[in-house]
């Protein structure tokens, strides 16, 4: 079974006493459509990172845009593929038992259950190797009344109304998530998510579309090298110049973070082993998700029976 390459970063049964288990996934998400990522509703959300010669303005996407899109997902796959769990992201109606809740997290409830569960996946804000200034426009609409004219000059001139900021596709965010004291079966559902979730940003079924491309999977007693590291180092290795640029080539970026990440491991002699065959898991995860799932469900309700009682 390709799980078991995950065995040094993962548990065997979940404990309610935290452990140093660490499963740390790579991915480079690169956006295939116009996304909003706001948080005044009008707005991009922007940052000031300082490089070796000087410092730019990322695009920012907080934690939250990442894992509210995720958790959403999850409660979808989980409802299609469990047929005994209608687990809801309602956050007093959650059922505290399913996969997603366990892993995710969730507070206590109104209900008669009374306990509260600390999410094990821990995402951090993702910065735009580009700055904003490249990768952000402003969109206007026109609003007209109901005459067919209307003046356009002068005090009582119609003028367009703003959109929010539009970040624009080819927008690429190196990303760290890391998964701790975890199943391999949970880090199976996690992967499974990131394959397929395609929609990160202001809620829309028009935009946001964004590809997670999964670079490496590893695995220790330590978190991984962090977003802003891994972003600042892959600038590093591709020129600075490449914050100012209009394009940038996504199978080159994705080899640069790949390196990036490596570099900082060995750099900071971190606890971070490498899966050796990303492929063979990505490919097991695919065919097999629905078993792991299911295997997870149990392992999910004993936990939660067991810190109960």
């Amino acid at each position: 079974m390709s799980l078991e390459q995950l065995d040094n970063g993962t548990v065997e049964e979940l404990t309610n006493k935290p452990e140093n288990n660490y499963v740390s996934i790579l991915v480079l998400r690169e956006l295939e459509s116009n996304a909003i990522f706001t948080t005044n509703g009008q707005d991009a959300d922007l940052g000031t990172i300082g490089l070796e010669d000087d410092e730019y303005n990322p695009v920012l996407m907080f934690m939250r845009k990442q894992s509210g899109s995720d958790r959403r997902f999850a409660k979808s796959m989980q409802r299609e593929m469990l047929d005994d769990v209608e687990c809801t992201m309602d956050v007093n109606e959650m059922c505290q038992e399913c996969p997603e809740c366990v892993m995710y997290g969730s507070a206590a409830s109104s209900s008669d259950r009374n306990i509260s569960i600390t999410s094990r996946v821990m995402y951090d804000t993702a910065y735009s190797l580009r700055d904003a200034k490249k990768v952000v426009e402003e969109k206007f609409q026109n609003a007209p009344g109901d005459n067919y004219s209307q003046e356009t000059s002068g005090e009582d001139a119609m003028t367009g109304i703003r959109e929010p900021d539009f970040v624009q596709p080819g927008t690429m965010f190196p990303s760290v998530i890391t998964l701790k004291d975890a199943t391999a079966e949970e880090v199976a559902f996690f992967l499974s998510t990131t394959m397929k979730n395609k929609r990160y940003g202001a809620t829309s079924s028009r935009q946001g579309r964004t590809k997670n491309h999964i670079l490496g999977i590893y695995t220790g007693d330590e978190e991984g090298p962090s977003n802003l590291a891994v972003t600042k180092k892959t600038i590093e290795l591709l020129g600075e110049e490449t914050v100012e640029q209009d394009t940038l080539d996504s199978g080159t970026v994705q080899e640069t973070v790949k390196q990036a990440f490596d570099q900082l491991v060995e750099e900071d002699r971190l606890d971070c082993e490498e899966v050796d065959s990303l492929e063979d898991v990505l490919d097991d995860v695919r065919e097999n998700i629905e078993d792991y799932l299911e295997s997870q469900e149990e392992k999910s309700r004993e936990f939660v029976e067991s810190v109960e009682s």
